[in-house]
């Protein structure tokens, strides 16, 4: 095929991914273009009136309907005080009135700080002040949890606290506002303010997991919810005004909220919205609304596939998926066992300017790069990019993973958080020619040979920097062993970490899972899997038997705390934890006496 041919064949594709080519301005947006996530929900609502828009629970909205009630809500919001410019948290779970609000306030300019609905305590008031919140709307669901640190905020009576309810009849706390009886006398006509809003102002804020420490604000421009949504989330799942999508990620994170959630309500698809995730109900669900589309994290894709067959799964509607981190084995069965014709796996951030698209549905790829990257070689050991001689980064060959950067231009800003000292530690400089600008994604990337892509170059994710290891003077991949791991019938996710044992140079591995309630752990076929599997160096040191698996809110393994803990028997002390000593076939429980020989260092490490 021709260098024409395949440039007419590639644009051919973007055609049939967009569906209507004239929108496609919209993921390409500047700053001061006047488009935001509110001008983008009118006009689908304008061209698909009609169309059903959400399904939660017993109820369902078609577009102009749930368009009149985010208007009414959106004048009370600017009834009580909110505008352009100022911020509101959302803390309620999955539910009508989380997008409902979400977009309420888009359209009056303000922005949403979307807080994860798990968190409580300390982390809670970090978050809800992270921000400058002037107000919060929350779901009934947690009152309780918000009411506990209320007192901490320093908000002033005047600071607009909203409470919807989870079912008629129930009243809202003294303390709170009843959104419902506040927008119920106003009027659904669209805003005039929602068409000033310019692409460059901020939409929202989404806050990272928080694995380690506390969970930092990502700022979220109009610009960039409109690439997430209009561009990423429309050209990777082909969104027809049909199709259905199944949502149950956090809408909190930007892969639920924004490829997801924003993607099908620029294209006037449909959503079926669901408080949480639940392999028993989800092929029942599927066939119930007939959801062709799906959008994943990997750890939700790998527990349907440890399901049992059951009746619903066979002969499913379920068409085409897009998410991240799925594995190649759960890939591959998502394919065979059930049917699914197109996986589209994405890379991104809530922060960084870095996207990858596998647009063209190459299996086990996270497909082309939408920006220009750099992958560089990185020193696991020491945690940092090596350069030359002349101070540059030095980038890797095809095939060897590097650490991704993403260079920082006008057309590819990075906009980082509301911490100004966190955003520039992420700011990499001098990478390739003195005076340039890159993000530091912190992960490992290779690119891969796909054989004819339009001639596109993709790439495969390998792990994150702080989880990768080297043990006997080798790189251990969290992410591939873990691979491995799973293939034991008992282990639905294996949290594979690295930890320091005294005399030894590197880090050993150690994996942590848990068991169902009342299982023996059958160490033998661990053994064996291990055995004919994983090279020696790869091989776990240290095994940890969980009462039960640690996650955070988007599903992301925590090992943090894990890697602190490591297998010192002083800090565990409930779980098993195993030990396979130097020299030696087997594992074997740890015991204080062994214990006392590895923290002494002379265990032959």
């Amino acid at each position: 095929m021709t260098a024409i041919s395949k440039t007419r064949e590639f644009f051919r594709v973007l055609r049939e991914a967009a569906g209507i080519a004239p929108a496609i301005g919209y993921k390409m947006a500047q700053d001061d273009d006047t488009v935001s996530l509110g001008s983008l929900y009118e006009d689908t609502v304008a061209r698909y009136p009609d169309n059903i828009m959400l399904i939660f629970e017993d109820q369902q909205w078609t577009y102009s309907e749930f368009n009149g009630e985010v208007n009414q809500f959106a004048r009370a919001l600017a009834n009580r005080g909110v505008s352009r410019g100022d911020t509101v948290a959302l803390f309620m779970e999955n539910r009508a009135e989380y997008v409902l609000s979400m977009l309420a306030l888009v359209k009056l300019g303000a922005s949403a700080s979307l807080v994860n609905n798990s968190l409580t305590g300390a982390a809670l008031v970090h978050c809800l002040q992270a921000t400058d919140a002037r107000g919060c709307i929350f779901g009934e669901e947690r009152a309780t949890v918000f009411d506990e640190v209320r007192g901490e905020l320093g908000w002033t009576d005047g600071q607009p606290i909203l409470w919807f309810a989870n079912a008629k009849g129930e009243e809202a706390p003294g303390w709170a506002l009843d959104a419902r009886a506040d927008m119920a006398p106003m009027a659904t006509h669209n805003l005039e303010a929602t068409r000033e809003i310019t692409a460059g102002e901020t939409a929202l804020y989404i806050f990272t997991s928080g694995t380690t420490g506390l969970p930092k604000a990502a700022v979220v421009p109009h610009r960039k919810i409109l690439a997430a949504g209009h561009g990423m989330g429309r050209l990777g799942f082909r969104i027809k005004p049909e199709d259905r999508l199944y949502l149950c990620l956090p809408i909190y994170h930007i892969t639920g909220m924004g490829p997801g959630f924003c993607g099908f309500i620029s294209a006037g698809g449909s959503i079926v919205l669901r408080r949480g995730f639940s392999a028993s109900k989800f092929w029942p669900e599927i066939q119930k609304h007939q959801a062709n589309c799906f959008i994943y994290v990997g750890e939700l894709c790998r527990y349907l596939s440890m399901q049992p067959p059951c009746p619903e799964e066979k002969n499913n509607p379920l068409q085409k998926m897009l998410g991240n981190g799925l594995r190649p084995d759960v890939w591959d069965e998502f394919k065979s066992r059930f049917g699914v014709s197109r996986i589209c796996e994405i890379y991104g951030s809530s922060e960084g300017n870095v996207s990858f698209l596998n647009l063209l549905n190459k299996d086990r790829t996270i497909g082309a790069a939408i920006s220009r990257v750099a992958l560089v070689r990185y020193d696991n050991e020491n945690d940092e990019i090596l350069r030359d001689e002349n101070g540059r980064c030095i980038e890797v060959p095809i095939g060897e993973p590097g650490l991704l950067l993403g260079e920082i231009t006008e057309k590819t800003q990075f906009d980082g958080y509301t911490d100004p000292a966190a955003t520039d530690k992420k700011i990499v400089r001098n990478v390739l020619k003195q005076g340039d600008q890159w993000f530091n994604t912190g992960d490992l990337i290779r690119q891969i040979d796909v054989g004819f892509a339009l001639g596109l170059k993709h790439f495969q994710f390998v792990d994150r920097t702080g989880d990768t290891f080297r043990w006997r003077a080798e790189n251990v991949s969290t992410n591939e062993v873990a691979e491995v791991l799973n293939r034991h019938p008992q282990i639905d996710m294996a949290n594979v970490y690295g930890v320091e044992v005294p005399n030894a140079e590197g880090r050993a591995g150690m994996v942590a899972f848990a068991l169902e309630p009342g299982t023996e752990f059958d160490l033998y076929a661990f053994t064996q899997l291990v055995e004919s599997e994983l090279p020696g160096y790869a091989r776990p040191v240290f095994i940890r038997v969980q009462r039960a698996m640690a996650t955070t809110g988007t599903f992301k393994l925590l090992k943090g705390e894990l890697r602190e803990q490591a297998y010192h028997l002083d800090k565990v002390h409930e779980d098993e934890i195993y030990v396979r000593m130097p020299r030696s076939a087997n594992y074997q429980r740890l015991t204080g006496e062994t214990y006392r020989e590895i923290a002494a260092g002379s265990a032959g490490y």
